[in-house]
This record gives C-alpha cells, sequence and structure tokens, in this order.
C-alpha cells in the first residue's frame, strides 16, 4: 500500500506559510545588537522577474570591501555604514557574487573570522516614483548573517546563509538619484547556528589578533555575497506568493493553485492562464485559489526516464481591479508529476523510480560558493553524460537558479536545509533549524525537480535528545508540505540512532574501504548489505545510500590498485556496485549516491591534500578513471530501469569479433 498518495483531497488543503521573525542572540555573531532590524518575512519568496507589473535590476558586479578590525564593533562606532566604505581607509575590490575568501593572495583574508563590510552605489530611476511602484531589496544568499542600510539607515538584518531574504525600501530610496547600499557580514559560526561550530580567540601576550573558528563539517567555510542582490518593484497592490500542488489521473493532470496578495482594494479578483511549452493556453480560471484539469497532460519526468524529460508548463497569475485592469502579473513554471511512496519503494508519477545520484557541493577555483552560471550549466552537462537522474544539495540549499536548471532538464533534486553535522541539541538551535526549513520550503515548494526534503546530514543521532528534536524537526517539516518525504543523511549505526524511526526515507553515509578498512576491498559488498538490510528490518522503510567513495590524486595509477589511486577508487566503486546491485533484487533498496560528484575545497588538514579529493571529476571538472566506470553503470542501469538506449562507443576498437573460448 502507497503511504501518503497525493489526492486531490489532500491538495485541498493549502499549504501553510507562516510568517516568522528571523532569531537572532547575541551568541549568535557579532553583528551589533542595536543595529539589528530584523527581516519580517511575510509568506511569499517568490523568484525576481521582470513583468508588465514589475521592473527588475541586478545589482551584481564590483562592490567596494573592507574587513573589519579585531574589535567588530569599531565599524560601528566609525559610522562605516553612514559614509562610503573607500572614506573610512582602505578597501578593495570584491566580485558579488562570490566568496572573498580566494579573491585575494592573503591568508589572513582567506581565514578571517568575523566581520567584513561591502558597499555600492545604486541609481533609482524617476518613473518608479511617478508609477507609485514598491521598490524592493533581495539578497538570494549572503554568509551567514547580514545587516543591511541604505543611505545610512538599517533595512533588514538575516541570519541564515543560503537563502533569500528581502526587504521593501521604497521609504528609504532617493529617487533619480545616487543611493548608497552597505552590508555587513559575520561568517562565526556557533553553538546556536546553523551550522554549528566554535570560535577561539588567538592572543599574542594580552592582545587579542584574531579569532580562529572550528567546525566538524568537511568543506571549506567560504563567506561573503554568494549570489544574486536583485533590486525590483511591485505595484502598491501586488501578489506575495503563488503555491502550486500537482497530481494526476490516468492521462489527465490537476495543477492546484493558490495566489495570495497584499493590499488590495475591494472586488479584487484573480486570472489564472496555464499555457503549454508552445505558448498555447490550455486551461485557466477566475478564481484565486482553485483547480485546473488539463487531458492528455504532458507530465514531469526524469532524465532517461522519458522521451521528453522535464516537460514544463508555464502558469500565469494576474491581479485585476474592479473593472478588469490588470494590477500586477507574475509567472512561473509548473512540472505536473507526483511523488508517492510505500515502504519499500520511491514512486514518480506512479512508477518506481530507483535514483542515481551524487553528492556535491557549490564550490569552484576562485569563486568559492559563489553562483556561476558557467559552473553549473558545465555541471548539468556533465550530470546528464554520466546518465545519473538526481542529486543531493549536500550539505545546504543551492542557488535558485540551479534548481530552475534542474526542473528544465529533468534531473531530481533531494533538497537539504543547512544543518550538517547537528551536535548540541538545544531549544535555541531547534528554532533555527525549523526555521532554516521554513525558508527553504517556502522557496523551493514549487519545484518539480525537488522530489524528498533533509533535514540534515550526519547528526550526532545516537544523542538521547535527537529523538525528540527530530521528531520536532519532521513535524514542522510536515506541517508545510506533505507532498514529499522526508530524511535524514545518517552516519550513525542503526543499533544507536534516534532519528530514523521519524523519516519516511532512510538514507545513510558509510566509507567501507576508505574510513572502515583503509585499502581493504574485501567484505565491502557484505558489509553494505548487511547494514541496508539492517535499516529496512529496523524501520521497514526504503532505503538508500547517500555516501560512499575514496579519496584518488588525478593522473596517480597504481596496479594493483592502492589508496589515493584512480585504480582504487574504481575497485572500491565496483563493490559497492556489487551489493546494490543485490540490493535492488530485494526490493526495498531506492537509489545510490556517490561521494563526490567532483574535488572540492576544505580546511586545511593533514589528511586532505588540497581538499576532498572524492569526486569523479576534478574541480576543474575533467574526469578520473572513476567517471567512466559509473557512466557505464548508470547508462546501464537506465537502459534496465526505463529502456533508455546506450551510447555506441565512443571509440573505434577493432573490426575483429572476440573469439569463443572453448577450452574450459
Amino acid at each position: 500500500m502507497i503511504k501518503n498518495r497525493s489526492s486531490l483531497i489532500i491538495f485541498s488543503i493549502v499549504v501553510s506559510i507562516v510568517n516568522a521573525t528571523v532569531p537572532g542572540t547575541a551568541s549568535a555573531n557579532e553583528i551589533n545588537q542595536p543595529q539589528k532590524k530584523k527581516t519580517q518575512f511575510n509568506g511569499g519568496a517568490l523568484y525576481p522577474r521582470a513583468t508588465e507589473t514589475r521592473d527588475l535590476r541586478r545589482l551584481d558586479g564590483i562592490w567596494n570591501f573592507r574587513r573589519s578590525p579585531t574589535d567588530p564593533e569599531y565599524g560601528y562606532r566609525n559610522g562605516w555604514y553612514e559614509q562610503d566604505l573607500e572614506k573610512t581607509g582602505p578597501i578593495i575590490p570584491m566580485p558579488v557574487p562570490a566568496s572573498y575568501n580566494d579573491i585575494g593572495e592573503d591568508a589572513s583574508l582567506r581565514d578571517h573570522v568575523g566581520l567584513v563590510w561591502y558597499d555600492r552605489r545604486f541609481h533609482v530611476p524617476p518613473w518608479w516614483s511617478k508609477m507609485e511602484q514598491r521598490v524592493w531589496l533581495r539578497f538570494s544568499s549572503v554568509h551567514y548573517a547580514a545587516q543591511v542600510w541604505v543611505n545610512g539607515k538599517p533595512v533588514t538584518y538575516h541570519e541564515i546563509g543560503h537563502l533569500p531574504f528581502e526587504v521593501e525600501v521604497t521609504d528609504f530610496v532617493n529617487y533619480n538619484s545616487s543611493n548608497l547600499l552597505t552590508v555587513v557580514v559575520d561568517n562565526t559560526l556557533l553553538s546556536d547556528t546553523v551550522p554549528q561550530g566554535s570560535i577561539r580567540d588567538i592572543f599574542v601576550g594580552n592582545t587579542k589578533i584574531r579569532q580562529e573558528q572550528s567546525y566538524t563539517f568537511d568543506f571549506f567555510n567560504y563567506a561573503g555575497i554568494h549570489r544574486s542582490v536583485f533590486l525590483y518593484t511591485t505595484p502598491q497592490a501586488y501578489i506575495d506568493d503563488v503555491i502550486v500542488n500537482t497530481d494526476i489521473q490516468g492521462l489527465t493532470g490537476f495543477v492546484v493553485y493558490n495566489v495570495t496578495y497584499k493590499n488590495t482594494i475591494s472586488n479584487t479578483q484573480c486570472l489564472i492562464q496555464l499555457y503549454d511549452k508552445n505558448g498555447t493556453q490550455v486551461a485557466g480560471a477566475n478564481d484565486c485559489a482553485g483547480l485546473l484539469e488539463l487531458g492528455n497532460a504532458n507530465f514531469w519526468w526524469p532524465y532517461l526516464m522519458h522521451p521528453e524529460p522535464g516537460y514544463l508548463y508555464t502558469l500565469r497569475a494576474s491581479l485585476l481591479g474592479p473593472l478588469g485592469e490588470l494590477i500586477d502579473t507574475y509567472s512561473l513554471k509548473v512540472g505536473i508529476r507526483t511523488v508517492t511512496w510505500s515502504n519499500t519503494t520511491i514512486y514518480l508519477n506512479d512508477k518506481p523510480i530507483y535514483l542515481r545520484g551524487f553528492g556535491m557541493h557549490e564550490d569552484s577555483d576562485l569563486r568559492g560558493k559563489g553562483w556561476d552560471p558557467v559552473l553549473w550549466v558545465k555541471n548539468f552537462n556533465l550530470i546528464k553524460w554520466v546518465g545519473a537522474n538526481v542529486f543531493r544539495t549536500s550539505h545546504y540549499p543551492y542557488a535558485e537558479e540551479i534548481y530552475q536548471l534542474a526542473d528544465e532538464q529533468g534531473i531530481m533534486i533531494i533538497d537539504e536545509c543547512p544543518g550538517v553535522d547537528t551536535d548540541i541539541f538545544t531549544d535555541a538551535l531547534l528554532e533555527k533549524h525549523k526555521q532554516s526549513l521554513t525558508e527553504l520550503i517556502r522557496r523551493d515548494k514549487n519545484h518539480p525537480s525537488v522530489i524528498m526534503w533533509s533535514i540534515s546530514n550526519e547528526p550526532r543521532s545516537q544523542n538521547v535528545k535527537a529523538n525528540a528534536y527530530f521528531g520536532n524537526v519532521v513535524k514542522h517539516v510536515k506541517s508545510m508540505d506533505l507532498s514529499r518525504p522526508v530524511t535524514i543523511a545518517i552516519a550513525q549505526n542503526y543499533l544507536i540512532d534516534k532519528s530514523g524511526q521519524h523519516l519516511d526515507v532512510i538514507c545513510f553515509n558509510r566509507y567501507n574501504g576508505w574510513y572502515a578498512n583503509t585499502g581493504s576491498l574485501l567484505n565491502i559488498a557484505a558489509y553494505v548489505v548487511d547494514e541496508a538490510t539492517a535499516w529496512f528490518r529496523k524501520h521497514n522503510k526504503p532505503v538508500i545510500m547517500t555516501e560512499y567513495g575514496a579519496d584518488t590524486i588525478a593522473g596517480l595509477h597504481m596496479l594493483p590498485e592502492y589508496v589515493w589511486s584512480e585504480e582504487y577508487q574504481v575497485a572500491v566503486m565496483s563493490e559497492h556496485f556489487k551489493a546494490f546491485d543485490r540490493l535492488r533484487h530485494a526490493g526495498f533498496f531506492s537509489g545510490e549516491f556517490i561521494w563526490n560528484f567532483a574535488d572540492f575545497k576544505t580546511a586545511q588538514t593533514i589528511t586532505r591534500v588540497g581538499g576532498n579529493k572524492k569526486g569523479i571529476f576534478t574541480r576543474a571538472r575533467q574526469p578520473k578513471a572513476s567517471a567512466h566506470h559509473l557512466r557505464a553503470r548508470y547508462l546501464a542501469l537506465a537502459a534496465a530501469d526505463a529502456g533508455a538506449a546506450p551510447p555506441a562507443p565512443a571509440l573505434y576498437v577493432s573490426d575483429h569479433a572476440p573469439l569463443a573460448r572453448t577450452e574450459l
């Protein structure tokens, strides 16, 4: 029996979007407390788009940048936010979006802990005032805490990295004139931040010279303004959010929608129009909430599961006045699909799916975690070349544009919040953990590519407090979205883990042949089969292996295979493949995710040679031997599961067929 079967009854329940103020405490970071003006989230998190009623400007480019002295109050006391940074002392140019860590040649900037300051000038056109438009400022992601001023006035504060925040600045900007935008960013992590960390002050004699950040997660703690900054307008009365759910029955597709709006006048109505890929209207309605029915619908299918993967409709929502005049309009892409699950299987559009994927990172040379369209178009080309159909956003939400690419190309996503290596389970942390998921689900709820929520990676779930903690987190996620399963990438042994009972799908990470029994290929397959089976027997839920692998230095070849060589990485993979095939036949195993898609930077340690080298691609996105090996498997699985045609041999070998062996 399929659990949580999506239906029109479920869709009649409107997804609740909770108004919430982002919490901030004195212990969380060094941003001046009296300066904090907290962002009030009013419900929506629509990606900024220019329409007939909305204008849009990007504030990306070269900003001014200054690192704060050791004293975090220095910039505040000297009014850095009230004037151009260049008037306060030496500045350097800083690209936005980008991490600041790798831009200079100074190790102290790379490893800086604490506050940094950004500013730039921007122009607001006079017609925005004449048209009586609301003006909004939106940051797609700042790591981790940010305080923002416009023309010396504090306008907003936000604490959680990886997720967008915005504020109306209509009353703060000068029209047809120059405006000063100032941002202070704090990258410190403590026990009550998401993710967690700790700080140690470094002294020479009695003088504090710097801070040292420590954390347990295995990726570099990049910081800065990581994604685009938008200045955009809406009318005085405007569409605040569009919530979409979909269902299928036979060949018929259903789109359940709810349009919320703010500051409307009386007798307001909505016009809903659904267009296919060719721009032809195929359905419509005149209500702000309702159901669209579409016969012979084109469903959203994953890559290599259908001849036309990633089919998207366009839903246009318009807010109309009492005389039918257009007040506001917004369009978004809609994929018609369902995700359901039983105790053994995950289904997409009522068909069982097997996940062939990767753990990944937002990471590249120079840009760090900065949004880079060139890199990500290349990433998607490589994902498809390998034959994968899914990736996990390990270990935090990725840029919104990445989800848009996944929607278009039919690549599924397990969407993970920033709760990596959760250790100290406190009430303060719980509220911020839940807040991060509120913001994540509010942002990503309409993406057909998102098939599962991951609420943590490798938490210390053996802790007795983890039981109630993750029970609360799962309950919170379910209060916002019933249409997707919830999981955790678990690193603890199944005997001591206290989180699995709350989840819909069991995901586990294990490094047999690397961290355990290093250099030995013996019994890898048996260990993986035994552990996956034990997880299933304990919880009676679908099981996925979300991490396995081995570090490899590209170009290092050793025969017989030896740790760090390309041959050893391939051999470790092959032993896991044996286990996965046995588990597929067992009937409860739903997917395999190699760690990692590409090499990435980490903190400096003797166990990391220039970073984590478990990628099947180098950091420059060049393949190791393992990439070709994984490609052969994933394409074979796609052919077996969905009838996808295997690729023709790329290189000529011989016109001689192999001879039959008859001597045995």
